[in-house]
């Protein structure tokens, strides 16, 4: 085979796309080697439908085109209105007959020996593609975690779900249960015997639209008139009396569920432990 035919057949196997399982040309490729408009293609299989099943040829979706663009920078596909046809191997050689040209006749035996190359090369490296794909699924799900990740990094989300804060972190005390409230999309539920304007002030940090109840073992006088401050200056808080829990808890979004070792207004004054329990909230919010 002379050189100017194996930089045809090279030319042609970039041309050779893998869609639906199967290795296809496109109508707008094959119109180009062919020498004639991509519309006498498409006349062509119009009028010999017999000739071309669904195996032979068929017409992209918007999403095989899509995807197909997003892999190769092919500027001749811009500017049509329908979506391009994809003809398989026989679907070529069915081709050829039809239009009956002398340079589809040529260029045909090419494009099939460019098929065939093709086949072996994938044949004969299909343990090295099963490997690459296996990885890249790897990789894409990693790359799906990280984007978690990154996104809870930049909203300030990453909360630990468990350790302890000791004597005197303070500042690490607050910052912690703050995002615990920043992270809240639609309510927060506080349980905690000794509440007092302290802790209403950590609920300052809320988002807007944030519904928030607090459940606490003496409803005095004093806290009655803090909520009542509080409630003039930011979104109000729903204060009710609760004398069923011995411990604190966190309740986010009717869905993540926090234990504290200590009561809120004590944060950073001594050691207390904290956890987020992954066990289901239901019955808990049933009882409230």
């Amino acid at each position: 085979m002379a050189g100017n035919e194996l930089i045809k057949i090279d030319d042609i196997k970039s041309r050779i796309f893998t869609i639906r399982g199967m290795q296809v040309m496109l109508d707008i490729d094959l119109a180009e080697f062919y020498q004639v408009e991509t519309r006498i293609i498409n006349q062509v299989v119009k009028r010999n439908k017999e000739r071309f099943p669904q195996s032979f040829n068929f017409i992209l979706t918007n999403q095989e085109l899509s995807n197909l663009k997003s892999q190769f920078v092919i500027s001749s596909w811009g500017g049509r209105r329908t979506n391009p046809y994809a003809f398989t191997e026989a679907g070529v050689a069915m081709l050829s007959a039809v239009l009956r040209s002398s340079i589809a006749i040529k260029m045909s035996v090419l494009i099939i020996e460019a098929f065939v190359a093709m086949r072996h090369f994938i044949s004969e490296n299909a343990a090295i593609f099963q490997r690459l794909s296996t990885v890249e699924v790897k990789q894409i799900e990693a790359d799906k975690k990280f984007d978690i990740i990154f996104k809870a990094m930049e909203n300030d989300q990453l909360i630990p779900k468990q350790g302890v804060l000791f004597e005197g972190q303070v500042f690490d005390a607050h910052k912690f249960v703050s995002d615990i409230v920043r992270s809240a999309e639609k309510s927060i539920i506080l349980i905690d015997n000794y509440v007092d304007d302290t802790v209403l002030t950590l609920f300052s940090k809320r988002k807007h639209g944030v519904v928030l109840k607090i459940l606490t073992k003496n409803l005095s006088k004093q806290l009655q008139l803090d909520t009542q401050k509080f409630n003039g200056q930011f979104p109000p808080a729903e204060i009710k009396e609760f004398n069923h829990s011995h411990d604190r808890f966190m309740i986010i979004d009717d869905r993540d569920l926090y234990h504290f070792g200590a009561s809120l207004k004590d944060l950073g004054k001594k050691w207390f432990g904290f956890s987020k329990m992954d066990i289901e909230v239901t019955k808990m919010l049933a009882r409230i």
